[in-house]
């Protein structure tokens, strides 16, 4: 049994995440008892992932890993590392999954993965998107199936993220609260989404690239989600701050296709990760909010943050998750300077 390494890059959950089971079930099926283990490049050294795949399990016969937020992976020892693993380990019948929202990861890295075991998972277009959510309602679940109205499909694409494991999740919502053959209408979805929407990361950043309310008002919507975000179930400031980085490095590569009054066209776009309309148009938004070099800041300070926040007691994460929020809406990325509040 050969060990194996896998690549799954692209900002389509959904998609990206049944591959991921169905080779789980592949390896259950054909190893039997199989260790699965998750972890992240962020937070997991690369050679410790390594030390678990060399070491096996002893009640298993097989382990495989899950490694997210592959793209950060990229130093010369690292790569070496596992290079090393790949050539030595031929009949451990072990398997490393890279994964990563990003379009792309390391070329070097990129090189160590078999074609045939490397995908891009490409967010839906537009109009895959409503097709998806219309056969999706059609097709049912717990005995009900539903229709919907075109506006009612446009605007669950405008409060949900479009990746097809978020539109699952909150499309499911119709098949508890209405009976079969109902059609879903646009009341219906103001009903049940608008106040039962899970808030996370990108909630927080669309909140904060909202166009046609003050700068104060911004911070304070912002503010009330991280408060939101601060009071569910295994809520993690690093995993908060993880996810407002991958933003804001996205506002980065924006702006750089957009240099010198250049407007990409749709391909050109998608290749970059901006996959729909309502994507584009946040986007859009955001770059009139922070410059290129305010994004760069941003994406700094998140950085110095996160290393800062692993150090701190939950007593006063807190507190310091939201003076990085007024940091990011009220100075562009600068630092919090003492009396910034009293200021007139």
């Amino acid at each position: 049994m050969a060990a194996s390494i896998y690549l799954f890059t692209g900002p389509e959950f959904g998609e990206k995440d049944e591959k991921i089971e169905s080779i789980k079930s592949e390896l259950k099926k054909r190893l039997g008892d199989v260790e699965f283990l998750r972890r992240y490049a962020s937070e997991t050294k690369v050679e410790e992932v390594v030390g678990l795949l060399q070491s096996g399990s002893l009640f298993s016969t097989a382990t495989c890993i899950i490694l997210r937020e592959a793209e950060l992976i990229k130093k010369k020892d690292e790569l070496e590392i596992l290079g090393g693993w790949l050539s030595s380990s031929s009949d451990s019948g072990n398997v490393l999954i890279l994964v990563s929202d990003e379009i792309s990861v390391d070329s070097k890295l990129d090189r160590l993965v078999p074609a045939s075991n490397k995908k891009i998972f490409w967010g839906l277009d537009e109009g895959r998107k409503e097709e998806w959510i219309r056969s999706f309602l059609r097709k049912g679940a717990f005995g009900v199936s539903l229709g919907i109205e075109d506006d009612a499909v446009s605007l669950i694409l405008d409060m949900v993220e479009n990746d097809t494991a978020s539109l699952r999740s909150e499309c499911s919502r119709f098949f508890f609260a209405y009976p079969s053959g109902h059609v879903v209408t646009v009341s219906d979805v103001e009903k049940n989404l608008a106040h039962n929407r899970e808030e996370n990361a990108f909630t927080l950043f669309n909140s904060m690239t909202e166009f046609g309310i003050t700068q104060q008002k911004r911070l304070e919507n912002a503010l009330s989600i991280v408060q939101k975000i601060s009071l569910t179930k295994n809520s993690s400031p690093v995993a908060l701050i993880a996810g407002l980085s991958s933003c804001f490095r996205k506002l980065e590569v924006w702006h750089t296709i957009h240099s010198g009054g250049s407007y990409p066209d749709d391909f050109a776009l998608k290749t970059h990760g901006f996959k729909g309309k309502t994507m584009r148009q946040q986007y859009e938004r955001a770059a009139k909010i922070w410059t290129l070099g305010q994004a760069a800041s941003v994406v700094a300070l998140l950085s110095e943050s996160d290393i800062e926040m692993r150090s701190m007691g939950s007593a006063v994460q807190g507190v310091e998750l939201f003076i990085l929020i007024y940091e990011i809406v009220m100075k562009g990325g600068g630092r919090f300077a003492k009396y910034d509040f009293g200021e007139s």
